[in-house]
């Protein structure tokens, strides 16, 4: 039926999704897609839909056939992206807090070995944090800056950015630091980034290429590429924004190289369902 679906908005409304140029249909096991991640060892994209769906973590090939469906013996509260480190280690960000009143949240660290298998259950890792600024669950609603739905690993850490639910403040993204092993840590805050003045400016993913001289920071309106990278302070990096002309549930980020990025946005209706090609300046 999600296919009937997707042909028939092709030929009779001729959807147009502008800059982003379609190249994976997303199978209806998808169509709460919340993390995206690319495996060149395995030759696979790493997915995962949001709260309220089956803890399974998907491998689908470059057609978007689904070839591996990993169940992961974790509740998925609120599952919202996902990284790789250079390892092929596999991290499930299980951070979404949209009322900001969890004191439970973690990150599940899935291991190479573990994805190579032919496992079909997996017992993960799990790094649980805590947001050391938060004294109330919930705060004020001033004060709800701890949603979040973005992260990348990076030089032995995992770095996330969160979702502001303050009614003023929309655009504040906080950025935080965390180890990658197993643990109970306190976040460490490292700085603060202004997208723009709406919730259509959430931070719902992020990502950083190869070499580690780009970040990306995915919303529903734009993406904000930040290059010639200030591994100390990302965002006193040099930054472009590219604003897209088609309008969807944005939700996932990947580099497929230094001027493209795999984008995923949720099935709603007619529109979205899909992983887009986006190309910015190389």
């Amino acid at each position: 039926m999600r296919n009937y679906f997707f042909i028939l908005c092709l030929l009779i409304l001729n959807c147009d999704t502008g800059d982003l140029e379609v190249v994976i249909n997303l199978p209806i096991d998808l169509n709460e897609i919340s993390g995206l991640e690319t495996d060149i060892n395995n030759d696979l994209f790493w997915m995962v839909n949001d709260s309220g769906n089956k803890p399974i973590l998907y491998g689908l090939n470059t057609v978007g056939n689904i070839v591996k469906s990993i169940k992961i013996k974790a509740k998925n509260r609120d599952w919202e992206d996902l990284t790789i480190d250079p390892d092929g280690n596999i991290y499930i960000g299980n951070f979404g807090n949209n009322d900001n009143d969890s004191n439970n949240l973690s990150i599940l660290k899935i291991h190479a070995d573990s994805l190579a298998s032919d496992q079909n259950k997996i017992h993960p890792e799990v790094i649980s944090f805590s947001y050391p600024e938060q004294k109330k669950f919930p705060p004020i609603k001033d004060k709800r800056h701890f949603d979040c739905e973005a992260f990348f690993y990076f030089q032995g850490n995992l770095y996330l950015f969160t979702k502001s639910r303050s009614p003023k403040h929309p655009e504040k993204t906080n950025l935080y630091k965390l180890p990658s092993s197993k643990g109970n840590y306190k976040a460490e805050y490292l700085d603060t980034f202004n997208t723009c003045k709406d919730d259509e400016c959430w931070v719902t993913s992020a990502d950083i290429n190869e070499k580690g001289d780009k970040l990306a920071l995915l919303t529903e309106k734009s993406v904000f590429v930040f290059s010639k990278l200030n591994t100390e302070k990302f965002f006193k990096s040099d930054i472009k924004r590219y604003e897209f002309n088609y309008k969807s549930q944005k939700e996932s980020v990947a580099f497929k190289n230094d001027s493209t990025l795999y984008i995923a946005d949720e099935y709603l209706g007619f529109s979205g369902g899909n992983v887009y090609e986006f190309k910015i300046s190389n």
